[in-house]
């Protein structure tokens, strides 16, 4: 990076899962760079969900570098995830049509729920010689099971991981986004579901919903189940196979917590 910005600039990795991201800064100025970033980013940040983006860079290489506004700023807690702005942001990002737009262009295609499950079943044979545990087991057994009333046509640009780290409210109260790495066109559902039922307790989710001004769907909340316990597997997956087996029990726990807070096993049965 350095031979990108000039000596004069401090580049310092950012962390992250890909380990292609920077902080880089030069009398007062900040930067955050990142290796490879979506085009997707571009219209992100025109619509206000991301930073700013400051330039994009194409190396030799082929590798693109793109520089974004970088942010005084926290993420947002876990109890702050049920304020109302964040159904709003996370409502203009299900109901742009330029974002969706872009994100087909660069050739993302919709995920159907079947595809879903059956990368879930193609992760969990890879994975069964280290768990296979009942609580996993049970879960794909009710994605099997609900499949069938789980189908939806709308689809939209989702975000596909929202964690409350990845809402960043900057100094100056602005909310945003970030990490965008795994974004896909899919059932609104799926966004909704991981959101609500990792951080809003039930008995507060329509007064949620309504802030997000979601239209009446009857099968709704079966779609945001299903959604949600087959990211939560997809996550659990993902630890695992990168022999993260702490987080990957802390995941399972909660799999088995969601399953049981919200009567799902009475699915599994049902015929």
């Amino acid at each position: 990076m350095e031979h990108i910005l000039g000596k004069e600039w401090t580049i310092t990795p950012a962390g992250g899962s890909t380990g292609e991201a920077y902080y880089a800064q030069n009398n007062g100025k900040h930067l955050f760079l990142k290796r490879n970033s979506s085009p997707f980013l571009a219209v992100l940040s025109a619509e206000g969900i991301v930073p700013k983006l400051v330039w994009t860079k194409r190396l030799e290489n082929g590798d693109v570098i793109t520089a974004q506004e970088w942010l005084e700023g926290r993420e947002l807690t876990p109890e702050e995830m049920k304020h109302q702005r964040v159904a709003k942001l996370l409502s203009k990002i299900h109901h742009s049509s330029e974002l969706l737009d872009m994100l087909m262009r660069i050739g993302k295609k919709p995920l159907t729920p079947e595809e879903m499950l059956a990368d879930i079943k193609e992760n969990e044979r890879a994975t069964k010689q280290i768990d296979s545990r009942i609580e996993v087991r049970q879960a794909i057994r009710y994605l099997e099971k609900q499949l069938p009333y789980v189908q939806y046509h709308k689809q939209v640009v989702c975000h596909c991981d929202i964690n409350h780290n990845n809402w960043l409210l900057s100094a100056d109260n602005q909310l945003y986004l970030i990490d965008w790495d795994n974004a896909l066109v899919a059932d609104p559902a799926m966004d909704i579901g991981m959101l609500l039922h990792w951080y809003i307790p039930k008995e507060e989710w329509e007064d949620w919903l309504s802030r997000y001004s979601i239209e009446g769907e009857d099968n709704f909340f079966s779609r945001m189940s299903w959604y949600a316990v087959a990211q939560s597997l997809a996550f659990l997956q993902w630890h695992k196979m990168r022999e993260d087996y702490q987080e990957a029990e802390a995941r399972t726990y909660r799999l088995k917590q969601m399953m049981d807070d919200h009567h799902l096993l009475q699915f599994i049965n049902e015929e």
